[in-house]
């Protein structure tokens, strides 16, 4: 059921938590469209580039699984996250 999909919409974004210490992600510190490569990176997963952002994705749960951004690794304290596009 899972269609290959061609692109996605990663966002950045500080890793916070709320007054219980629950994940309260703040506001969009940076966003990028990424298309597929036709690679698989290091973890097994589809590659994905553009906008100087590189992440293996997992198609079937959207969950970045490895990052890189202007060839570094994602800033302590960030998290990256698919967009999502329907809302």
């Amino acid at each position: 059921m899972n269609a290959e999909v061609s692109r996605y919409t990663v966002v950045l974004k500080p890793q916070l938590t709320d007054e219980e210490a629950h994940p309260d992600h703040g506001g969009t510190l940076r966003s990028a469209t990424v298309e597929d490569t036709g690679e698989l990176g290091r973890t097994g997963f589809p590659r994905y580039a553009g906008e100087g952002i590189e992440a293996d994705i997992d198609p079937g749960t959207r969950t970045v699984e490895a990052v890189t951004v202007d060839g570094m690794a994602l800033p302590y304290g960030w998290v990256a996250e698919v967009a999502d596009n329907g809302k």
